[in-house]
């Protein structure tokens, strides 16, 4: 099974200079390269798709939001919030109205919960997720949360599998999965050139000739270790079963890796 991990990226006009996308194997890092937009990820699934071997690719947007507040807009499915997001979202990140603050004026909402299960459980392992809900600031991810669910909708209906609605290999081979890199990079300033260059450095799953590039941005460190972490579980991952409890099935979970640190 080839297991890949996406650095994904909001970004409107210039995605393509964020995104990163990595390949590895049990123990080594195999690839890591830039130059895809969100369409152009998609194109990449497409080509995994019905392919002899069976691919597993881990994305670092959420795949869901709060379960309230997908109930309080008449949507009882994770593809019916997609389809809303794709219909609603660009609405919701101009407007920035509660329960989504991030921007100047906007304050985070007292009143209302703003994570999901998954993102509580990660935070009860000493993880730090951020809410979906916010769409500015340090470490964001709600930009380019709303616009990979407004697609993940589109790619499901092509035969890319979604987990945890479907179980490994997906449909037809490719099973793309929520992952979180922070809980497979360890402790590390990513946001540190010197500090990712020490990280990498000491590790022998990451190729000399690979080294330059991972440490390149933080987006491509991510990557290449959200890679190699998911690798390390190949195994649990090619047998990974669609979920069926009520909080999966409307708000998505995210794939951790069995220890967590």
């Amino acid at each position: 099974m080839r297991v890949l991990a996406v650095d994904w990226s909001g970004d409107l006009r210039a995605a393509a200079k964020r995104i990163r996308v990595a390949e590895a194997a049990p123990g080594r890092l195999l690839d890591v390269r830039g130059g895809l937009d969100r369409d152009g990820v998609g194109d990449l699934l497409l080509g995994l798709r019905d392919r002899a071997t069976p691919a597993v690719v881990g994305m670092d947007f959420s795949f869901g939001l709060p379960g309230w507040f997908a109930t309080r807009h008449g949507v009882r499915t994770l593809p019916q919030l997609w389809d809303l997001a794709r219909d609603e979202g660009e609405s919701w990140l101009r407007a920035c109205e509660p329960p989504f603050w991030g921007r100047a004026g906007t304050r985070r909402p007292t009143d209302l919960p703003v994570h999901r299960e998954t993102e509580l459980d990660a935070r009860a392992w000493g993880l730090n997720p951020l809410s979906t809900f916010q769409i500015g600031g340090a470490g964001a991810v709600g930009t380019g949360s709303v616009r990979g669910m407004a697609l993940l909708g589109r790619w499901r209906r092509e035969g890319i599998g979604v987990w945890p609605l479907d179980p490994a290999p997906g449909p037809r081979g490719v099973l793309v999965a929520e992952v979180y890199p922070r809980a497979m990079t360890g402790p590390v300033v990513k946001s540190s050139a010197d500090a990712r260059a020490a990280h990498v450095a000491v590790d022998p799953r990451i190729p000399g000739a690979l080294r330059a590039a991972v440490t390149a941005t933080e987006d491509a460190f991510d990557a290449a270790f959200a890679a190699l972490g998911m690798a390390e579980h190949a195994a649990e991952l090619a047998s990974l079963p669609a979920l069926t409890d009520p909080t999966s099935l409307l708000e998505g979970r995210m794939w951790l890796p069995p220890v967590r640190g």
